[in-house]
C-alpha cells in the first residue's frame, strides 16, 4: 500500500511541473549595451513593450543564416559584429507563423543605428519609377538610372536579389 501511493504520489508530482511556453511574436532591433558593433533582439509585445520573461534559446534567421540565440530576460545579443552600414534581415519562425523585420544599420564613430524599413517601401519605391518612366517618355532613362541605383545600393549593403524577394513576399503575406 505504501508503495502504491509513493508511486501515486510521484506521479502527480512530476505532471504538475510544467515547461515555460513563450513565444516571440514581435521583437525589437537596437545596438547592445555593450557598443561593441552588436545588435540586441529585445522580445516585444504588439505594442513594443519588452517582455522579460523570455528565457532559453530561440532559432533566428539573420540575413539568410540560420542560428540559435540564447535569450536572458527577453534579451539576446547577436554574436555577429557589423563592420559597416548594412541591411540586416531577421526572421523568426513559430506555431503562430513568421515574425520578420527589415532593418538598415546605419553605423557611424562606432555607434549602430538600426531604421526599420517597411517592405512595403521596397514594392512602391520600383514601382512609382517604373510608372513615372510610362508617363512621361523623357523619364524613361532617368528612371532605369535610379533603379539600377536602387539595386545597386541594395546589393553593395547586404540586401541580395533573394532577400529582397523574400522581404517582399513576407511584407504581402502580412498585408492580406
Amino acid at each position: 500500500m505504501k508503495r502504491i501511493s509513493l508511486v501515486l504520489l510521484l506521479v502527480l508530482t512530476c505532471t504538475t511541473v510544467f515547461a515555460q511556453h513563450a513565444d516571440i511574436n514581435n521583437f525589437i532591433v537596437k545596438e547592445s549595451l555593450l557598443k561593441n558593433s552588436k545588435l540586441a533582439i529585445i522580445a516585444a509585445d504588439s505594442l513594443d513593450h519588452p517582455i522579460e520573461k523570455i528565457n532559453g534559446t530561440y532559432t533566428f534567421t539573420v540575413s539568410g543564416f540560420t542560428q540559435p540565440i540564447k535569450f536572458n530576460d527577453g534579451v539576446a545579443v547577436l554574436p555577429l559584429q557589423l563592420e559597416r552600414s548594412a541591411f540586416v534581415y531577421l526572421k523568426h519562425q513559430n506555431d503562430k507563423g513568421t515574425h520578420s523585420k527589415l532593418l538598415y544599420v546605419y553605423k557611424k564613430d562606432g555607434s549602430l543605428n538600426p531604421y526599420t524599413i517597411s517592405s512595403l517601401w521596397l514594392i512602391l519605391f520600383p514601382l512609382i519609377l517604373v510608372f513615372l518612366a510610362f508617363a512621361f517618355r523623357r523619364f524613361i532613362i532617368i528612371a532605369v538610372v535610379l533603379l539600377l541605383i536602387f539595386f545597386y545600393f541594395n546589393h553593395s549593403n547586404g540586401l541580395s536579389a533573394s532577400t529582397f524577394f523574400e522581404t517582399v513576399f513576407d511584407g504581402l503575406k502580412k498585408m492580406f
